[in-house]
C-alpha cells in the first residue's frame, strides 16, 4: 500500500515515514498542510493518506472533503491528537476511512493500517462506540421529528404518493383502499390532511 503522509511537524513526519517503510509500507510522499496534501494526492495517486487535522493553510478535515470529492477511491485516515467528538464525527461524515490517535503505540498503528489495506475501518479503541452513540442519537431525533408531525404512518404514505403526482384512484389502488377512504375517511380524519394535500384530479 502506497501512503501519502500529511503533517505539519517535520520530526513526527520523519519518524512516521521511517516506521512505515521499515514495516513494509511504501511512503509515496509527504505534505506539510492540507493544500499540499491535495496537490500531492493528485500528483502521486496514493492508495491511502495519513492526515493530521490541525495544519496551516487548510486543515485536514477540509482536505479530506476535497480529496474524497475528487478521488473517492483514496482511503484517508486521520492521525491526530484530537479526541474531540466534533472532529471525529466530521471526519467520518467527510468520508475518512479511519480516525487514529497519535497516543496509540506503533504496533497498534501498524495493525490498524494493515486493516485499512484489507478494506477495514481504522478506529482507535473507544471511538467506534462514540460514533454508534451519535448515530443512535441522530436516529432518535429523526424519529421524534417524524412523530411530531402528528401524522400516522398511513397518512404519511398517502401524502408521499400524492406528492409524486398520483391521482387519488391510483393511490387507492396502490394501498388497496377505496378512493373514498383516501379522500375522506380514516386516512384523512376530520380533514386533518385535506388542507395539506395538493389538488389532484380524480
Amino acid at each position: 500500500m502506497r501512503i501519502l503522509l500529511a503533517d505539519d511537524h517535520p520530526l513526527f513526519l520523519d519518524g512516521l515515514e521511517d516506521l512505515l517503510t521499515s514495516n513494509g509500507f511504501e511512503v509515496a510522499g509527504t505534505a506539510r498542510d492540507g493544500l499540499e496534501a491535495i496537490e500531492k494526492a493528485r500528483a502521486l495517486d496514493p492508495d491511502a493518506i495519513l492526515m493530521d487535522i490541525r495544519m496551516p493553510r487548510l486543515d485536514g478535515l477540509a482536505a479530506v472533503r476535497a480529496i474524497k470529492a475528487e478521488m473517492p477511491g483514496v482511503k484517508v485516515v486521520m492521525l491526530t491528537i484530537s479526541e474531540a467528538d466534533d472532529d471525529l464525527f466530521e471526519a467520518v461524515k467527510s468520508g475518512a476511512s479511519g480516525y487514529l490517535l497519535k497516543s496509540r503505540s506503533a504496533d497498534e498503528l501498524l495493525a490498524l493500517l494493515r486493516g485499512v489495506e484489507r478494506g477495514e475501518a481504522a478506529l482507535s479503541p473507544g471511538l467506534a462506540a462514540r460514533i454508534l452513540q451519535e448515530f443512535g442519537r441522530q436516529a432518535s431525533a429523526l424519529e421524534e421529528k417524524r412523530a411530531s408531525t402528528g401524522l400516522s404512518e398511513r397518512e404519511r404514505e398517502v401524502l408521499a404518493l400524492v406528492a409524486q403526482g398520483l391521482k387519488y384512484k391510483e393511490v387507492a389502488a396502490k394501498l388497496f383502499l377505496s378512493e373514498r377512504t383516501i379522500k375522506y375517511q380514516s386516512v384523512l380524519p376530520r380533514g386533518r390532511l385535506r388542507g395539506r394535500l395538493p389538488r389532484n384530479p380524480v
